[in-house]
């Protein structure tokens, strides 16, 4: 066995960028005391695909996270944020870590893709479905004894803050604390810890927007006190995020296309239309700037990409050679991949008429829409009543009813920030800051991640035999 590994902090600050450094003093002296690089990123840049890469080494097409979700071609459903860590192909960060040093011990909380990996303490978010209807925040936890005790100590997981028209900095404050709590009580030799606070307001204003600049001091200023003991425990803090958010104008109805052009189809049930991915030619699954473009039968492939070619906020089709050239060619992605102007994002509606819409358009509803929903962010600004009807929900709620949050816009036109593009310049890109000077060189892949924590650790990487 190797010598006493180094312990890490890897905090996954979402959208930090160069230029939201400047509104963080603590990070910022964490970078100006410590070192700090550019992090390149994956395509698409998106949480589950990047952070897959960085505890991987691997790019999409090695690890299959081609995005946030994906079309599951065997059982013909669109499926997004699923949880199971046996999706993820590849070596692991902890697999290679215990190859060097036997025992390593680590902790997730929050990171994606949590559920049955092979880590010692895991926190993730998993509301209760009940069997009425009902969805109410929780966790799951492993060791399942840390469900009870993170709830004894800090009240129930705020899923409702986590994401959501009410998203804020509550969430982010109840993973830091649990993460403080595991540091303080298990002492794990790596702590993995996913902030999501800078996705909310970007997405909602924009980067440069004044509210999108008080969320980063607000959530530099919450992290004093996780800084501060990671300091008085000895570890070595890394800080890294997945993409940059960028301003963006326009979205793109990418499937309204495809139904307009008689690719797409739906099915209706009790007035309502539902995507129909088994029966369409072609559809895509909408991830922020990029589109997965599925296409059932090769022969249509010339007409799909006349029809996203001529379609306006459209600046990219890749073929197999060009998710070849981005390490995008697996058997997950679509046969296209279609990427979104800078300064526009694609929607998932699929429906031409909003009377026709299903019901759950208009609920935070993240395993049902066939796509990444940002609107999900905002309550109806064209409903008078949105906040009478979300207390009269929010009251049935609390008596145990059942209730339909039904407060979502159906107009997209609020969104001004998105990502998923590989950034155009550096001060729109992730960044990479560590607590120990010199230990960075220039810009980082993020392929590289893996193999720079450790290193950090003070662990050699020892190859996979079989």
């Amino acid at each position: 066995m190797t010598a006493t590994p180094t312990p890490l902090l890897v905090l996954d600050v979402v959208g930090l960028t160069p230029a939201l450094l400047e509104q963080m003093p603590r990070l910022k002296s964490l970078a100006r005391k410590g070192s700090s690089a550019g992090l390149g990123t994956v395509l698409p840049a998106v949480t589950c695909a990047a952070q897959s890469t960085f505890l991987t080494g691997a790019p999409p097409a090695e690890h299959g996270i081609v995005g946030n979700g994906w079309y599951f071609r065997e059982l013909g459903e669109v499926l997004l944020w699923r949880q199971h860590n046996g999706l993820v192909a590849g070596d692991k960060l902890w697999d290679a870590a215990r190859r060097a040093h036997p025992g390593y011990t680590v902790a997730n909380v929050c990171w994606w893709y949590a559920m049955g990996a092979d880590t010692d303490w895991t926190v993730t978010p998993r509301p209760v479905y009940y069997a009425d209807g009902r969805k109410e925040p929780d966790c799951y936890t492993r060791p399942v004894e840390l469900h009870d005790e993170l709830t004894d100590a800090l009240g129930t997981f705020p899923l409702f803050h986590f994401w959501g028209p009410g998203a804020d900095l509550v969430s982010s404050r109840w993973i830091i604390d649990a993460t403080r709590h595991l540091n303080r009580t298990r002492h794990p030799d790596l702590t993995l810890c996913y902030l999501p606070h800078l996705d909310y307001d970007l997405q909602r204003f924009g980067p440069r927007d004044p509210r999108s600049l008080r969320a980063a001091a607000e959530l530099d200023a919450a992290l004093g006190p996780l800084l501060d003991e990671a300091e008085a425990e000895g570890r070595t803090v890394v800080v890294l995020s997945e993409y940059g958010i960028t301003e963006v104008s326009r979205p793109v109805d990418i499937n309204r296309a495809l139904r307009r052009a008689g690719l797409l189809e739906v099915h209706t049930q009790d007035g309502m239309e539902y995507l129909d991915p088994m029966a369409s030619r072609a559809f895509a699954v909408a991830d922020h700037q990029l589109a997965h473009v599925y296409v059932r039968r090769p022969e249509d492939l010339a007409r799909v990409r006349e029809v996203l070619e001529g379609l306006d906020g459209v600046a990219e089709l890749l073929g197999d050679e060009g998710k070849k050239a981005h390490g995008l060619d697996h058997p997950r992605a679509g046969e296209l991949v279609a990427l979104a102007a800078p300064e526009a994002w694609f929607t998932y509606y699929y429906w031409l008429d909003d009377d026709r819409a299903p019901d759950f358009a208009q609920l935070v509803e993240i395993h049902r829409k066939p796509g990444y929903d940002p609107a999900e962010l905002f309550l109806d600004p064209l409903d008078p009543y949105v906040k009478l009807r979300a207390a009269g929900a929010l009251a049935r709620k609390k008596l145990g009813m059942r209730y339909r949050m039904a407060v979502v816009p159906l107009d997209p036109a609020p969104v001004r920030g998105s990502h998923g593009r590989l950034p155009a310049r550096p001060e729109d890109g992730p960044v990479l800051l560590c607590s120990r000077p010199g230990a960075l060189p220039g810009e980082v892949a993020a392929t590289e991640v893996k193999s720079l924590l450790l290193g950090l650790a003070g662990l050699a990487e020892v190859p996979v035999t079989g």
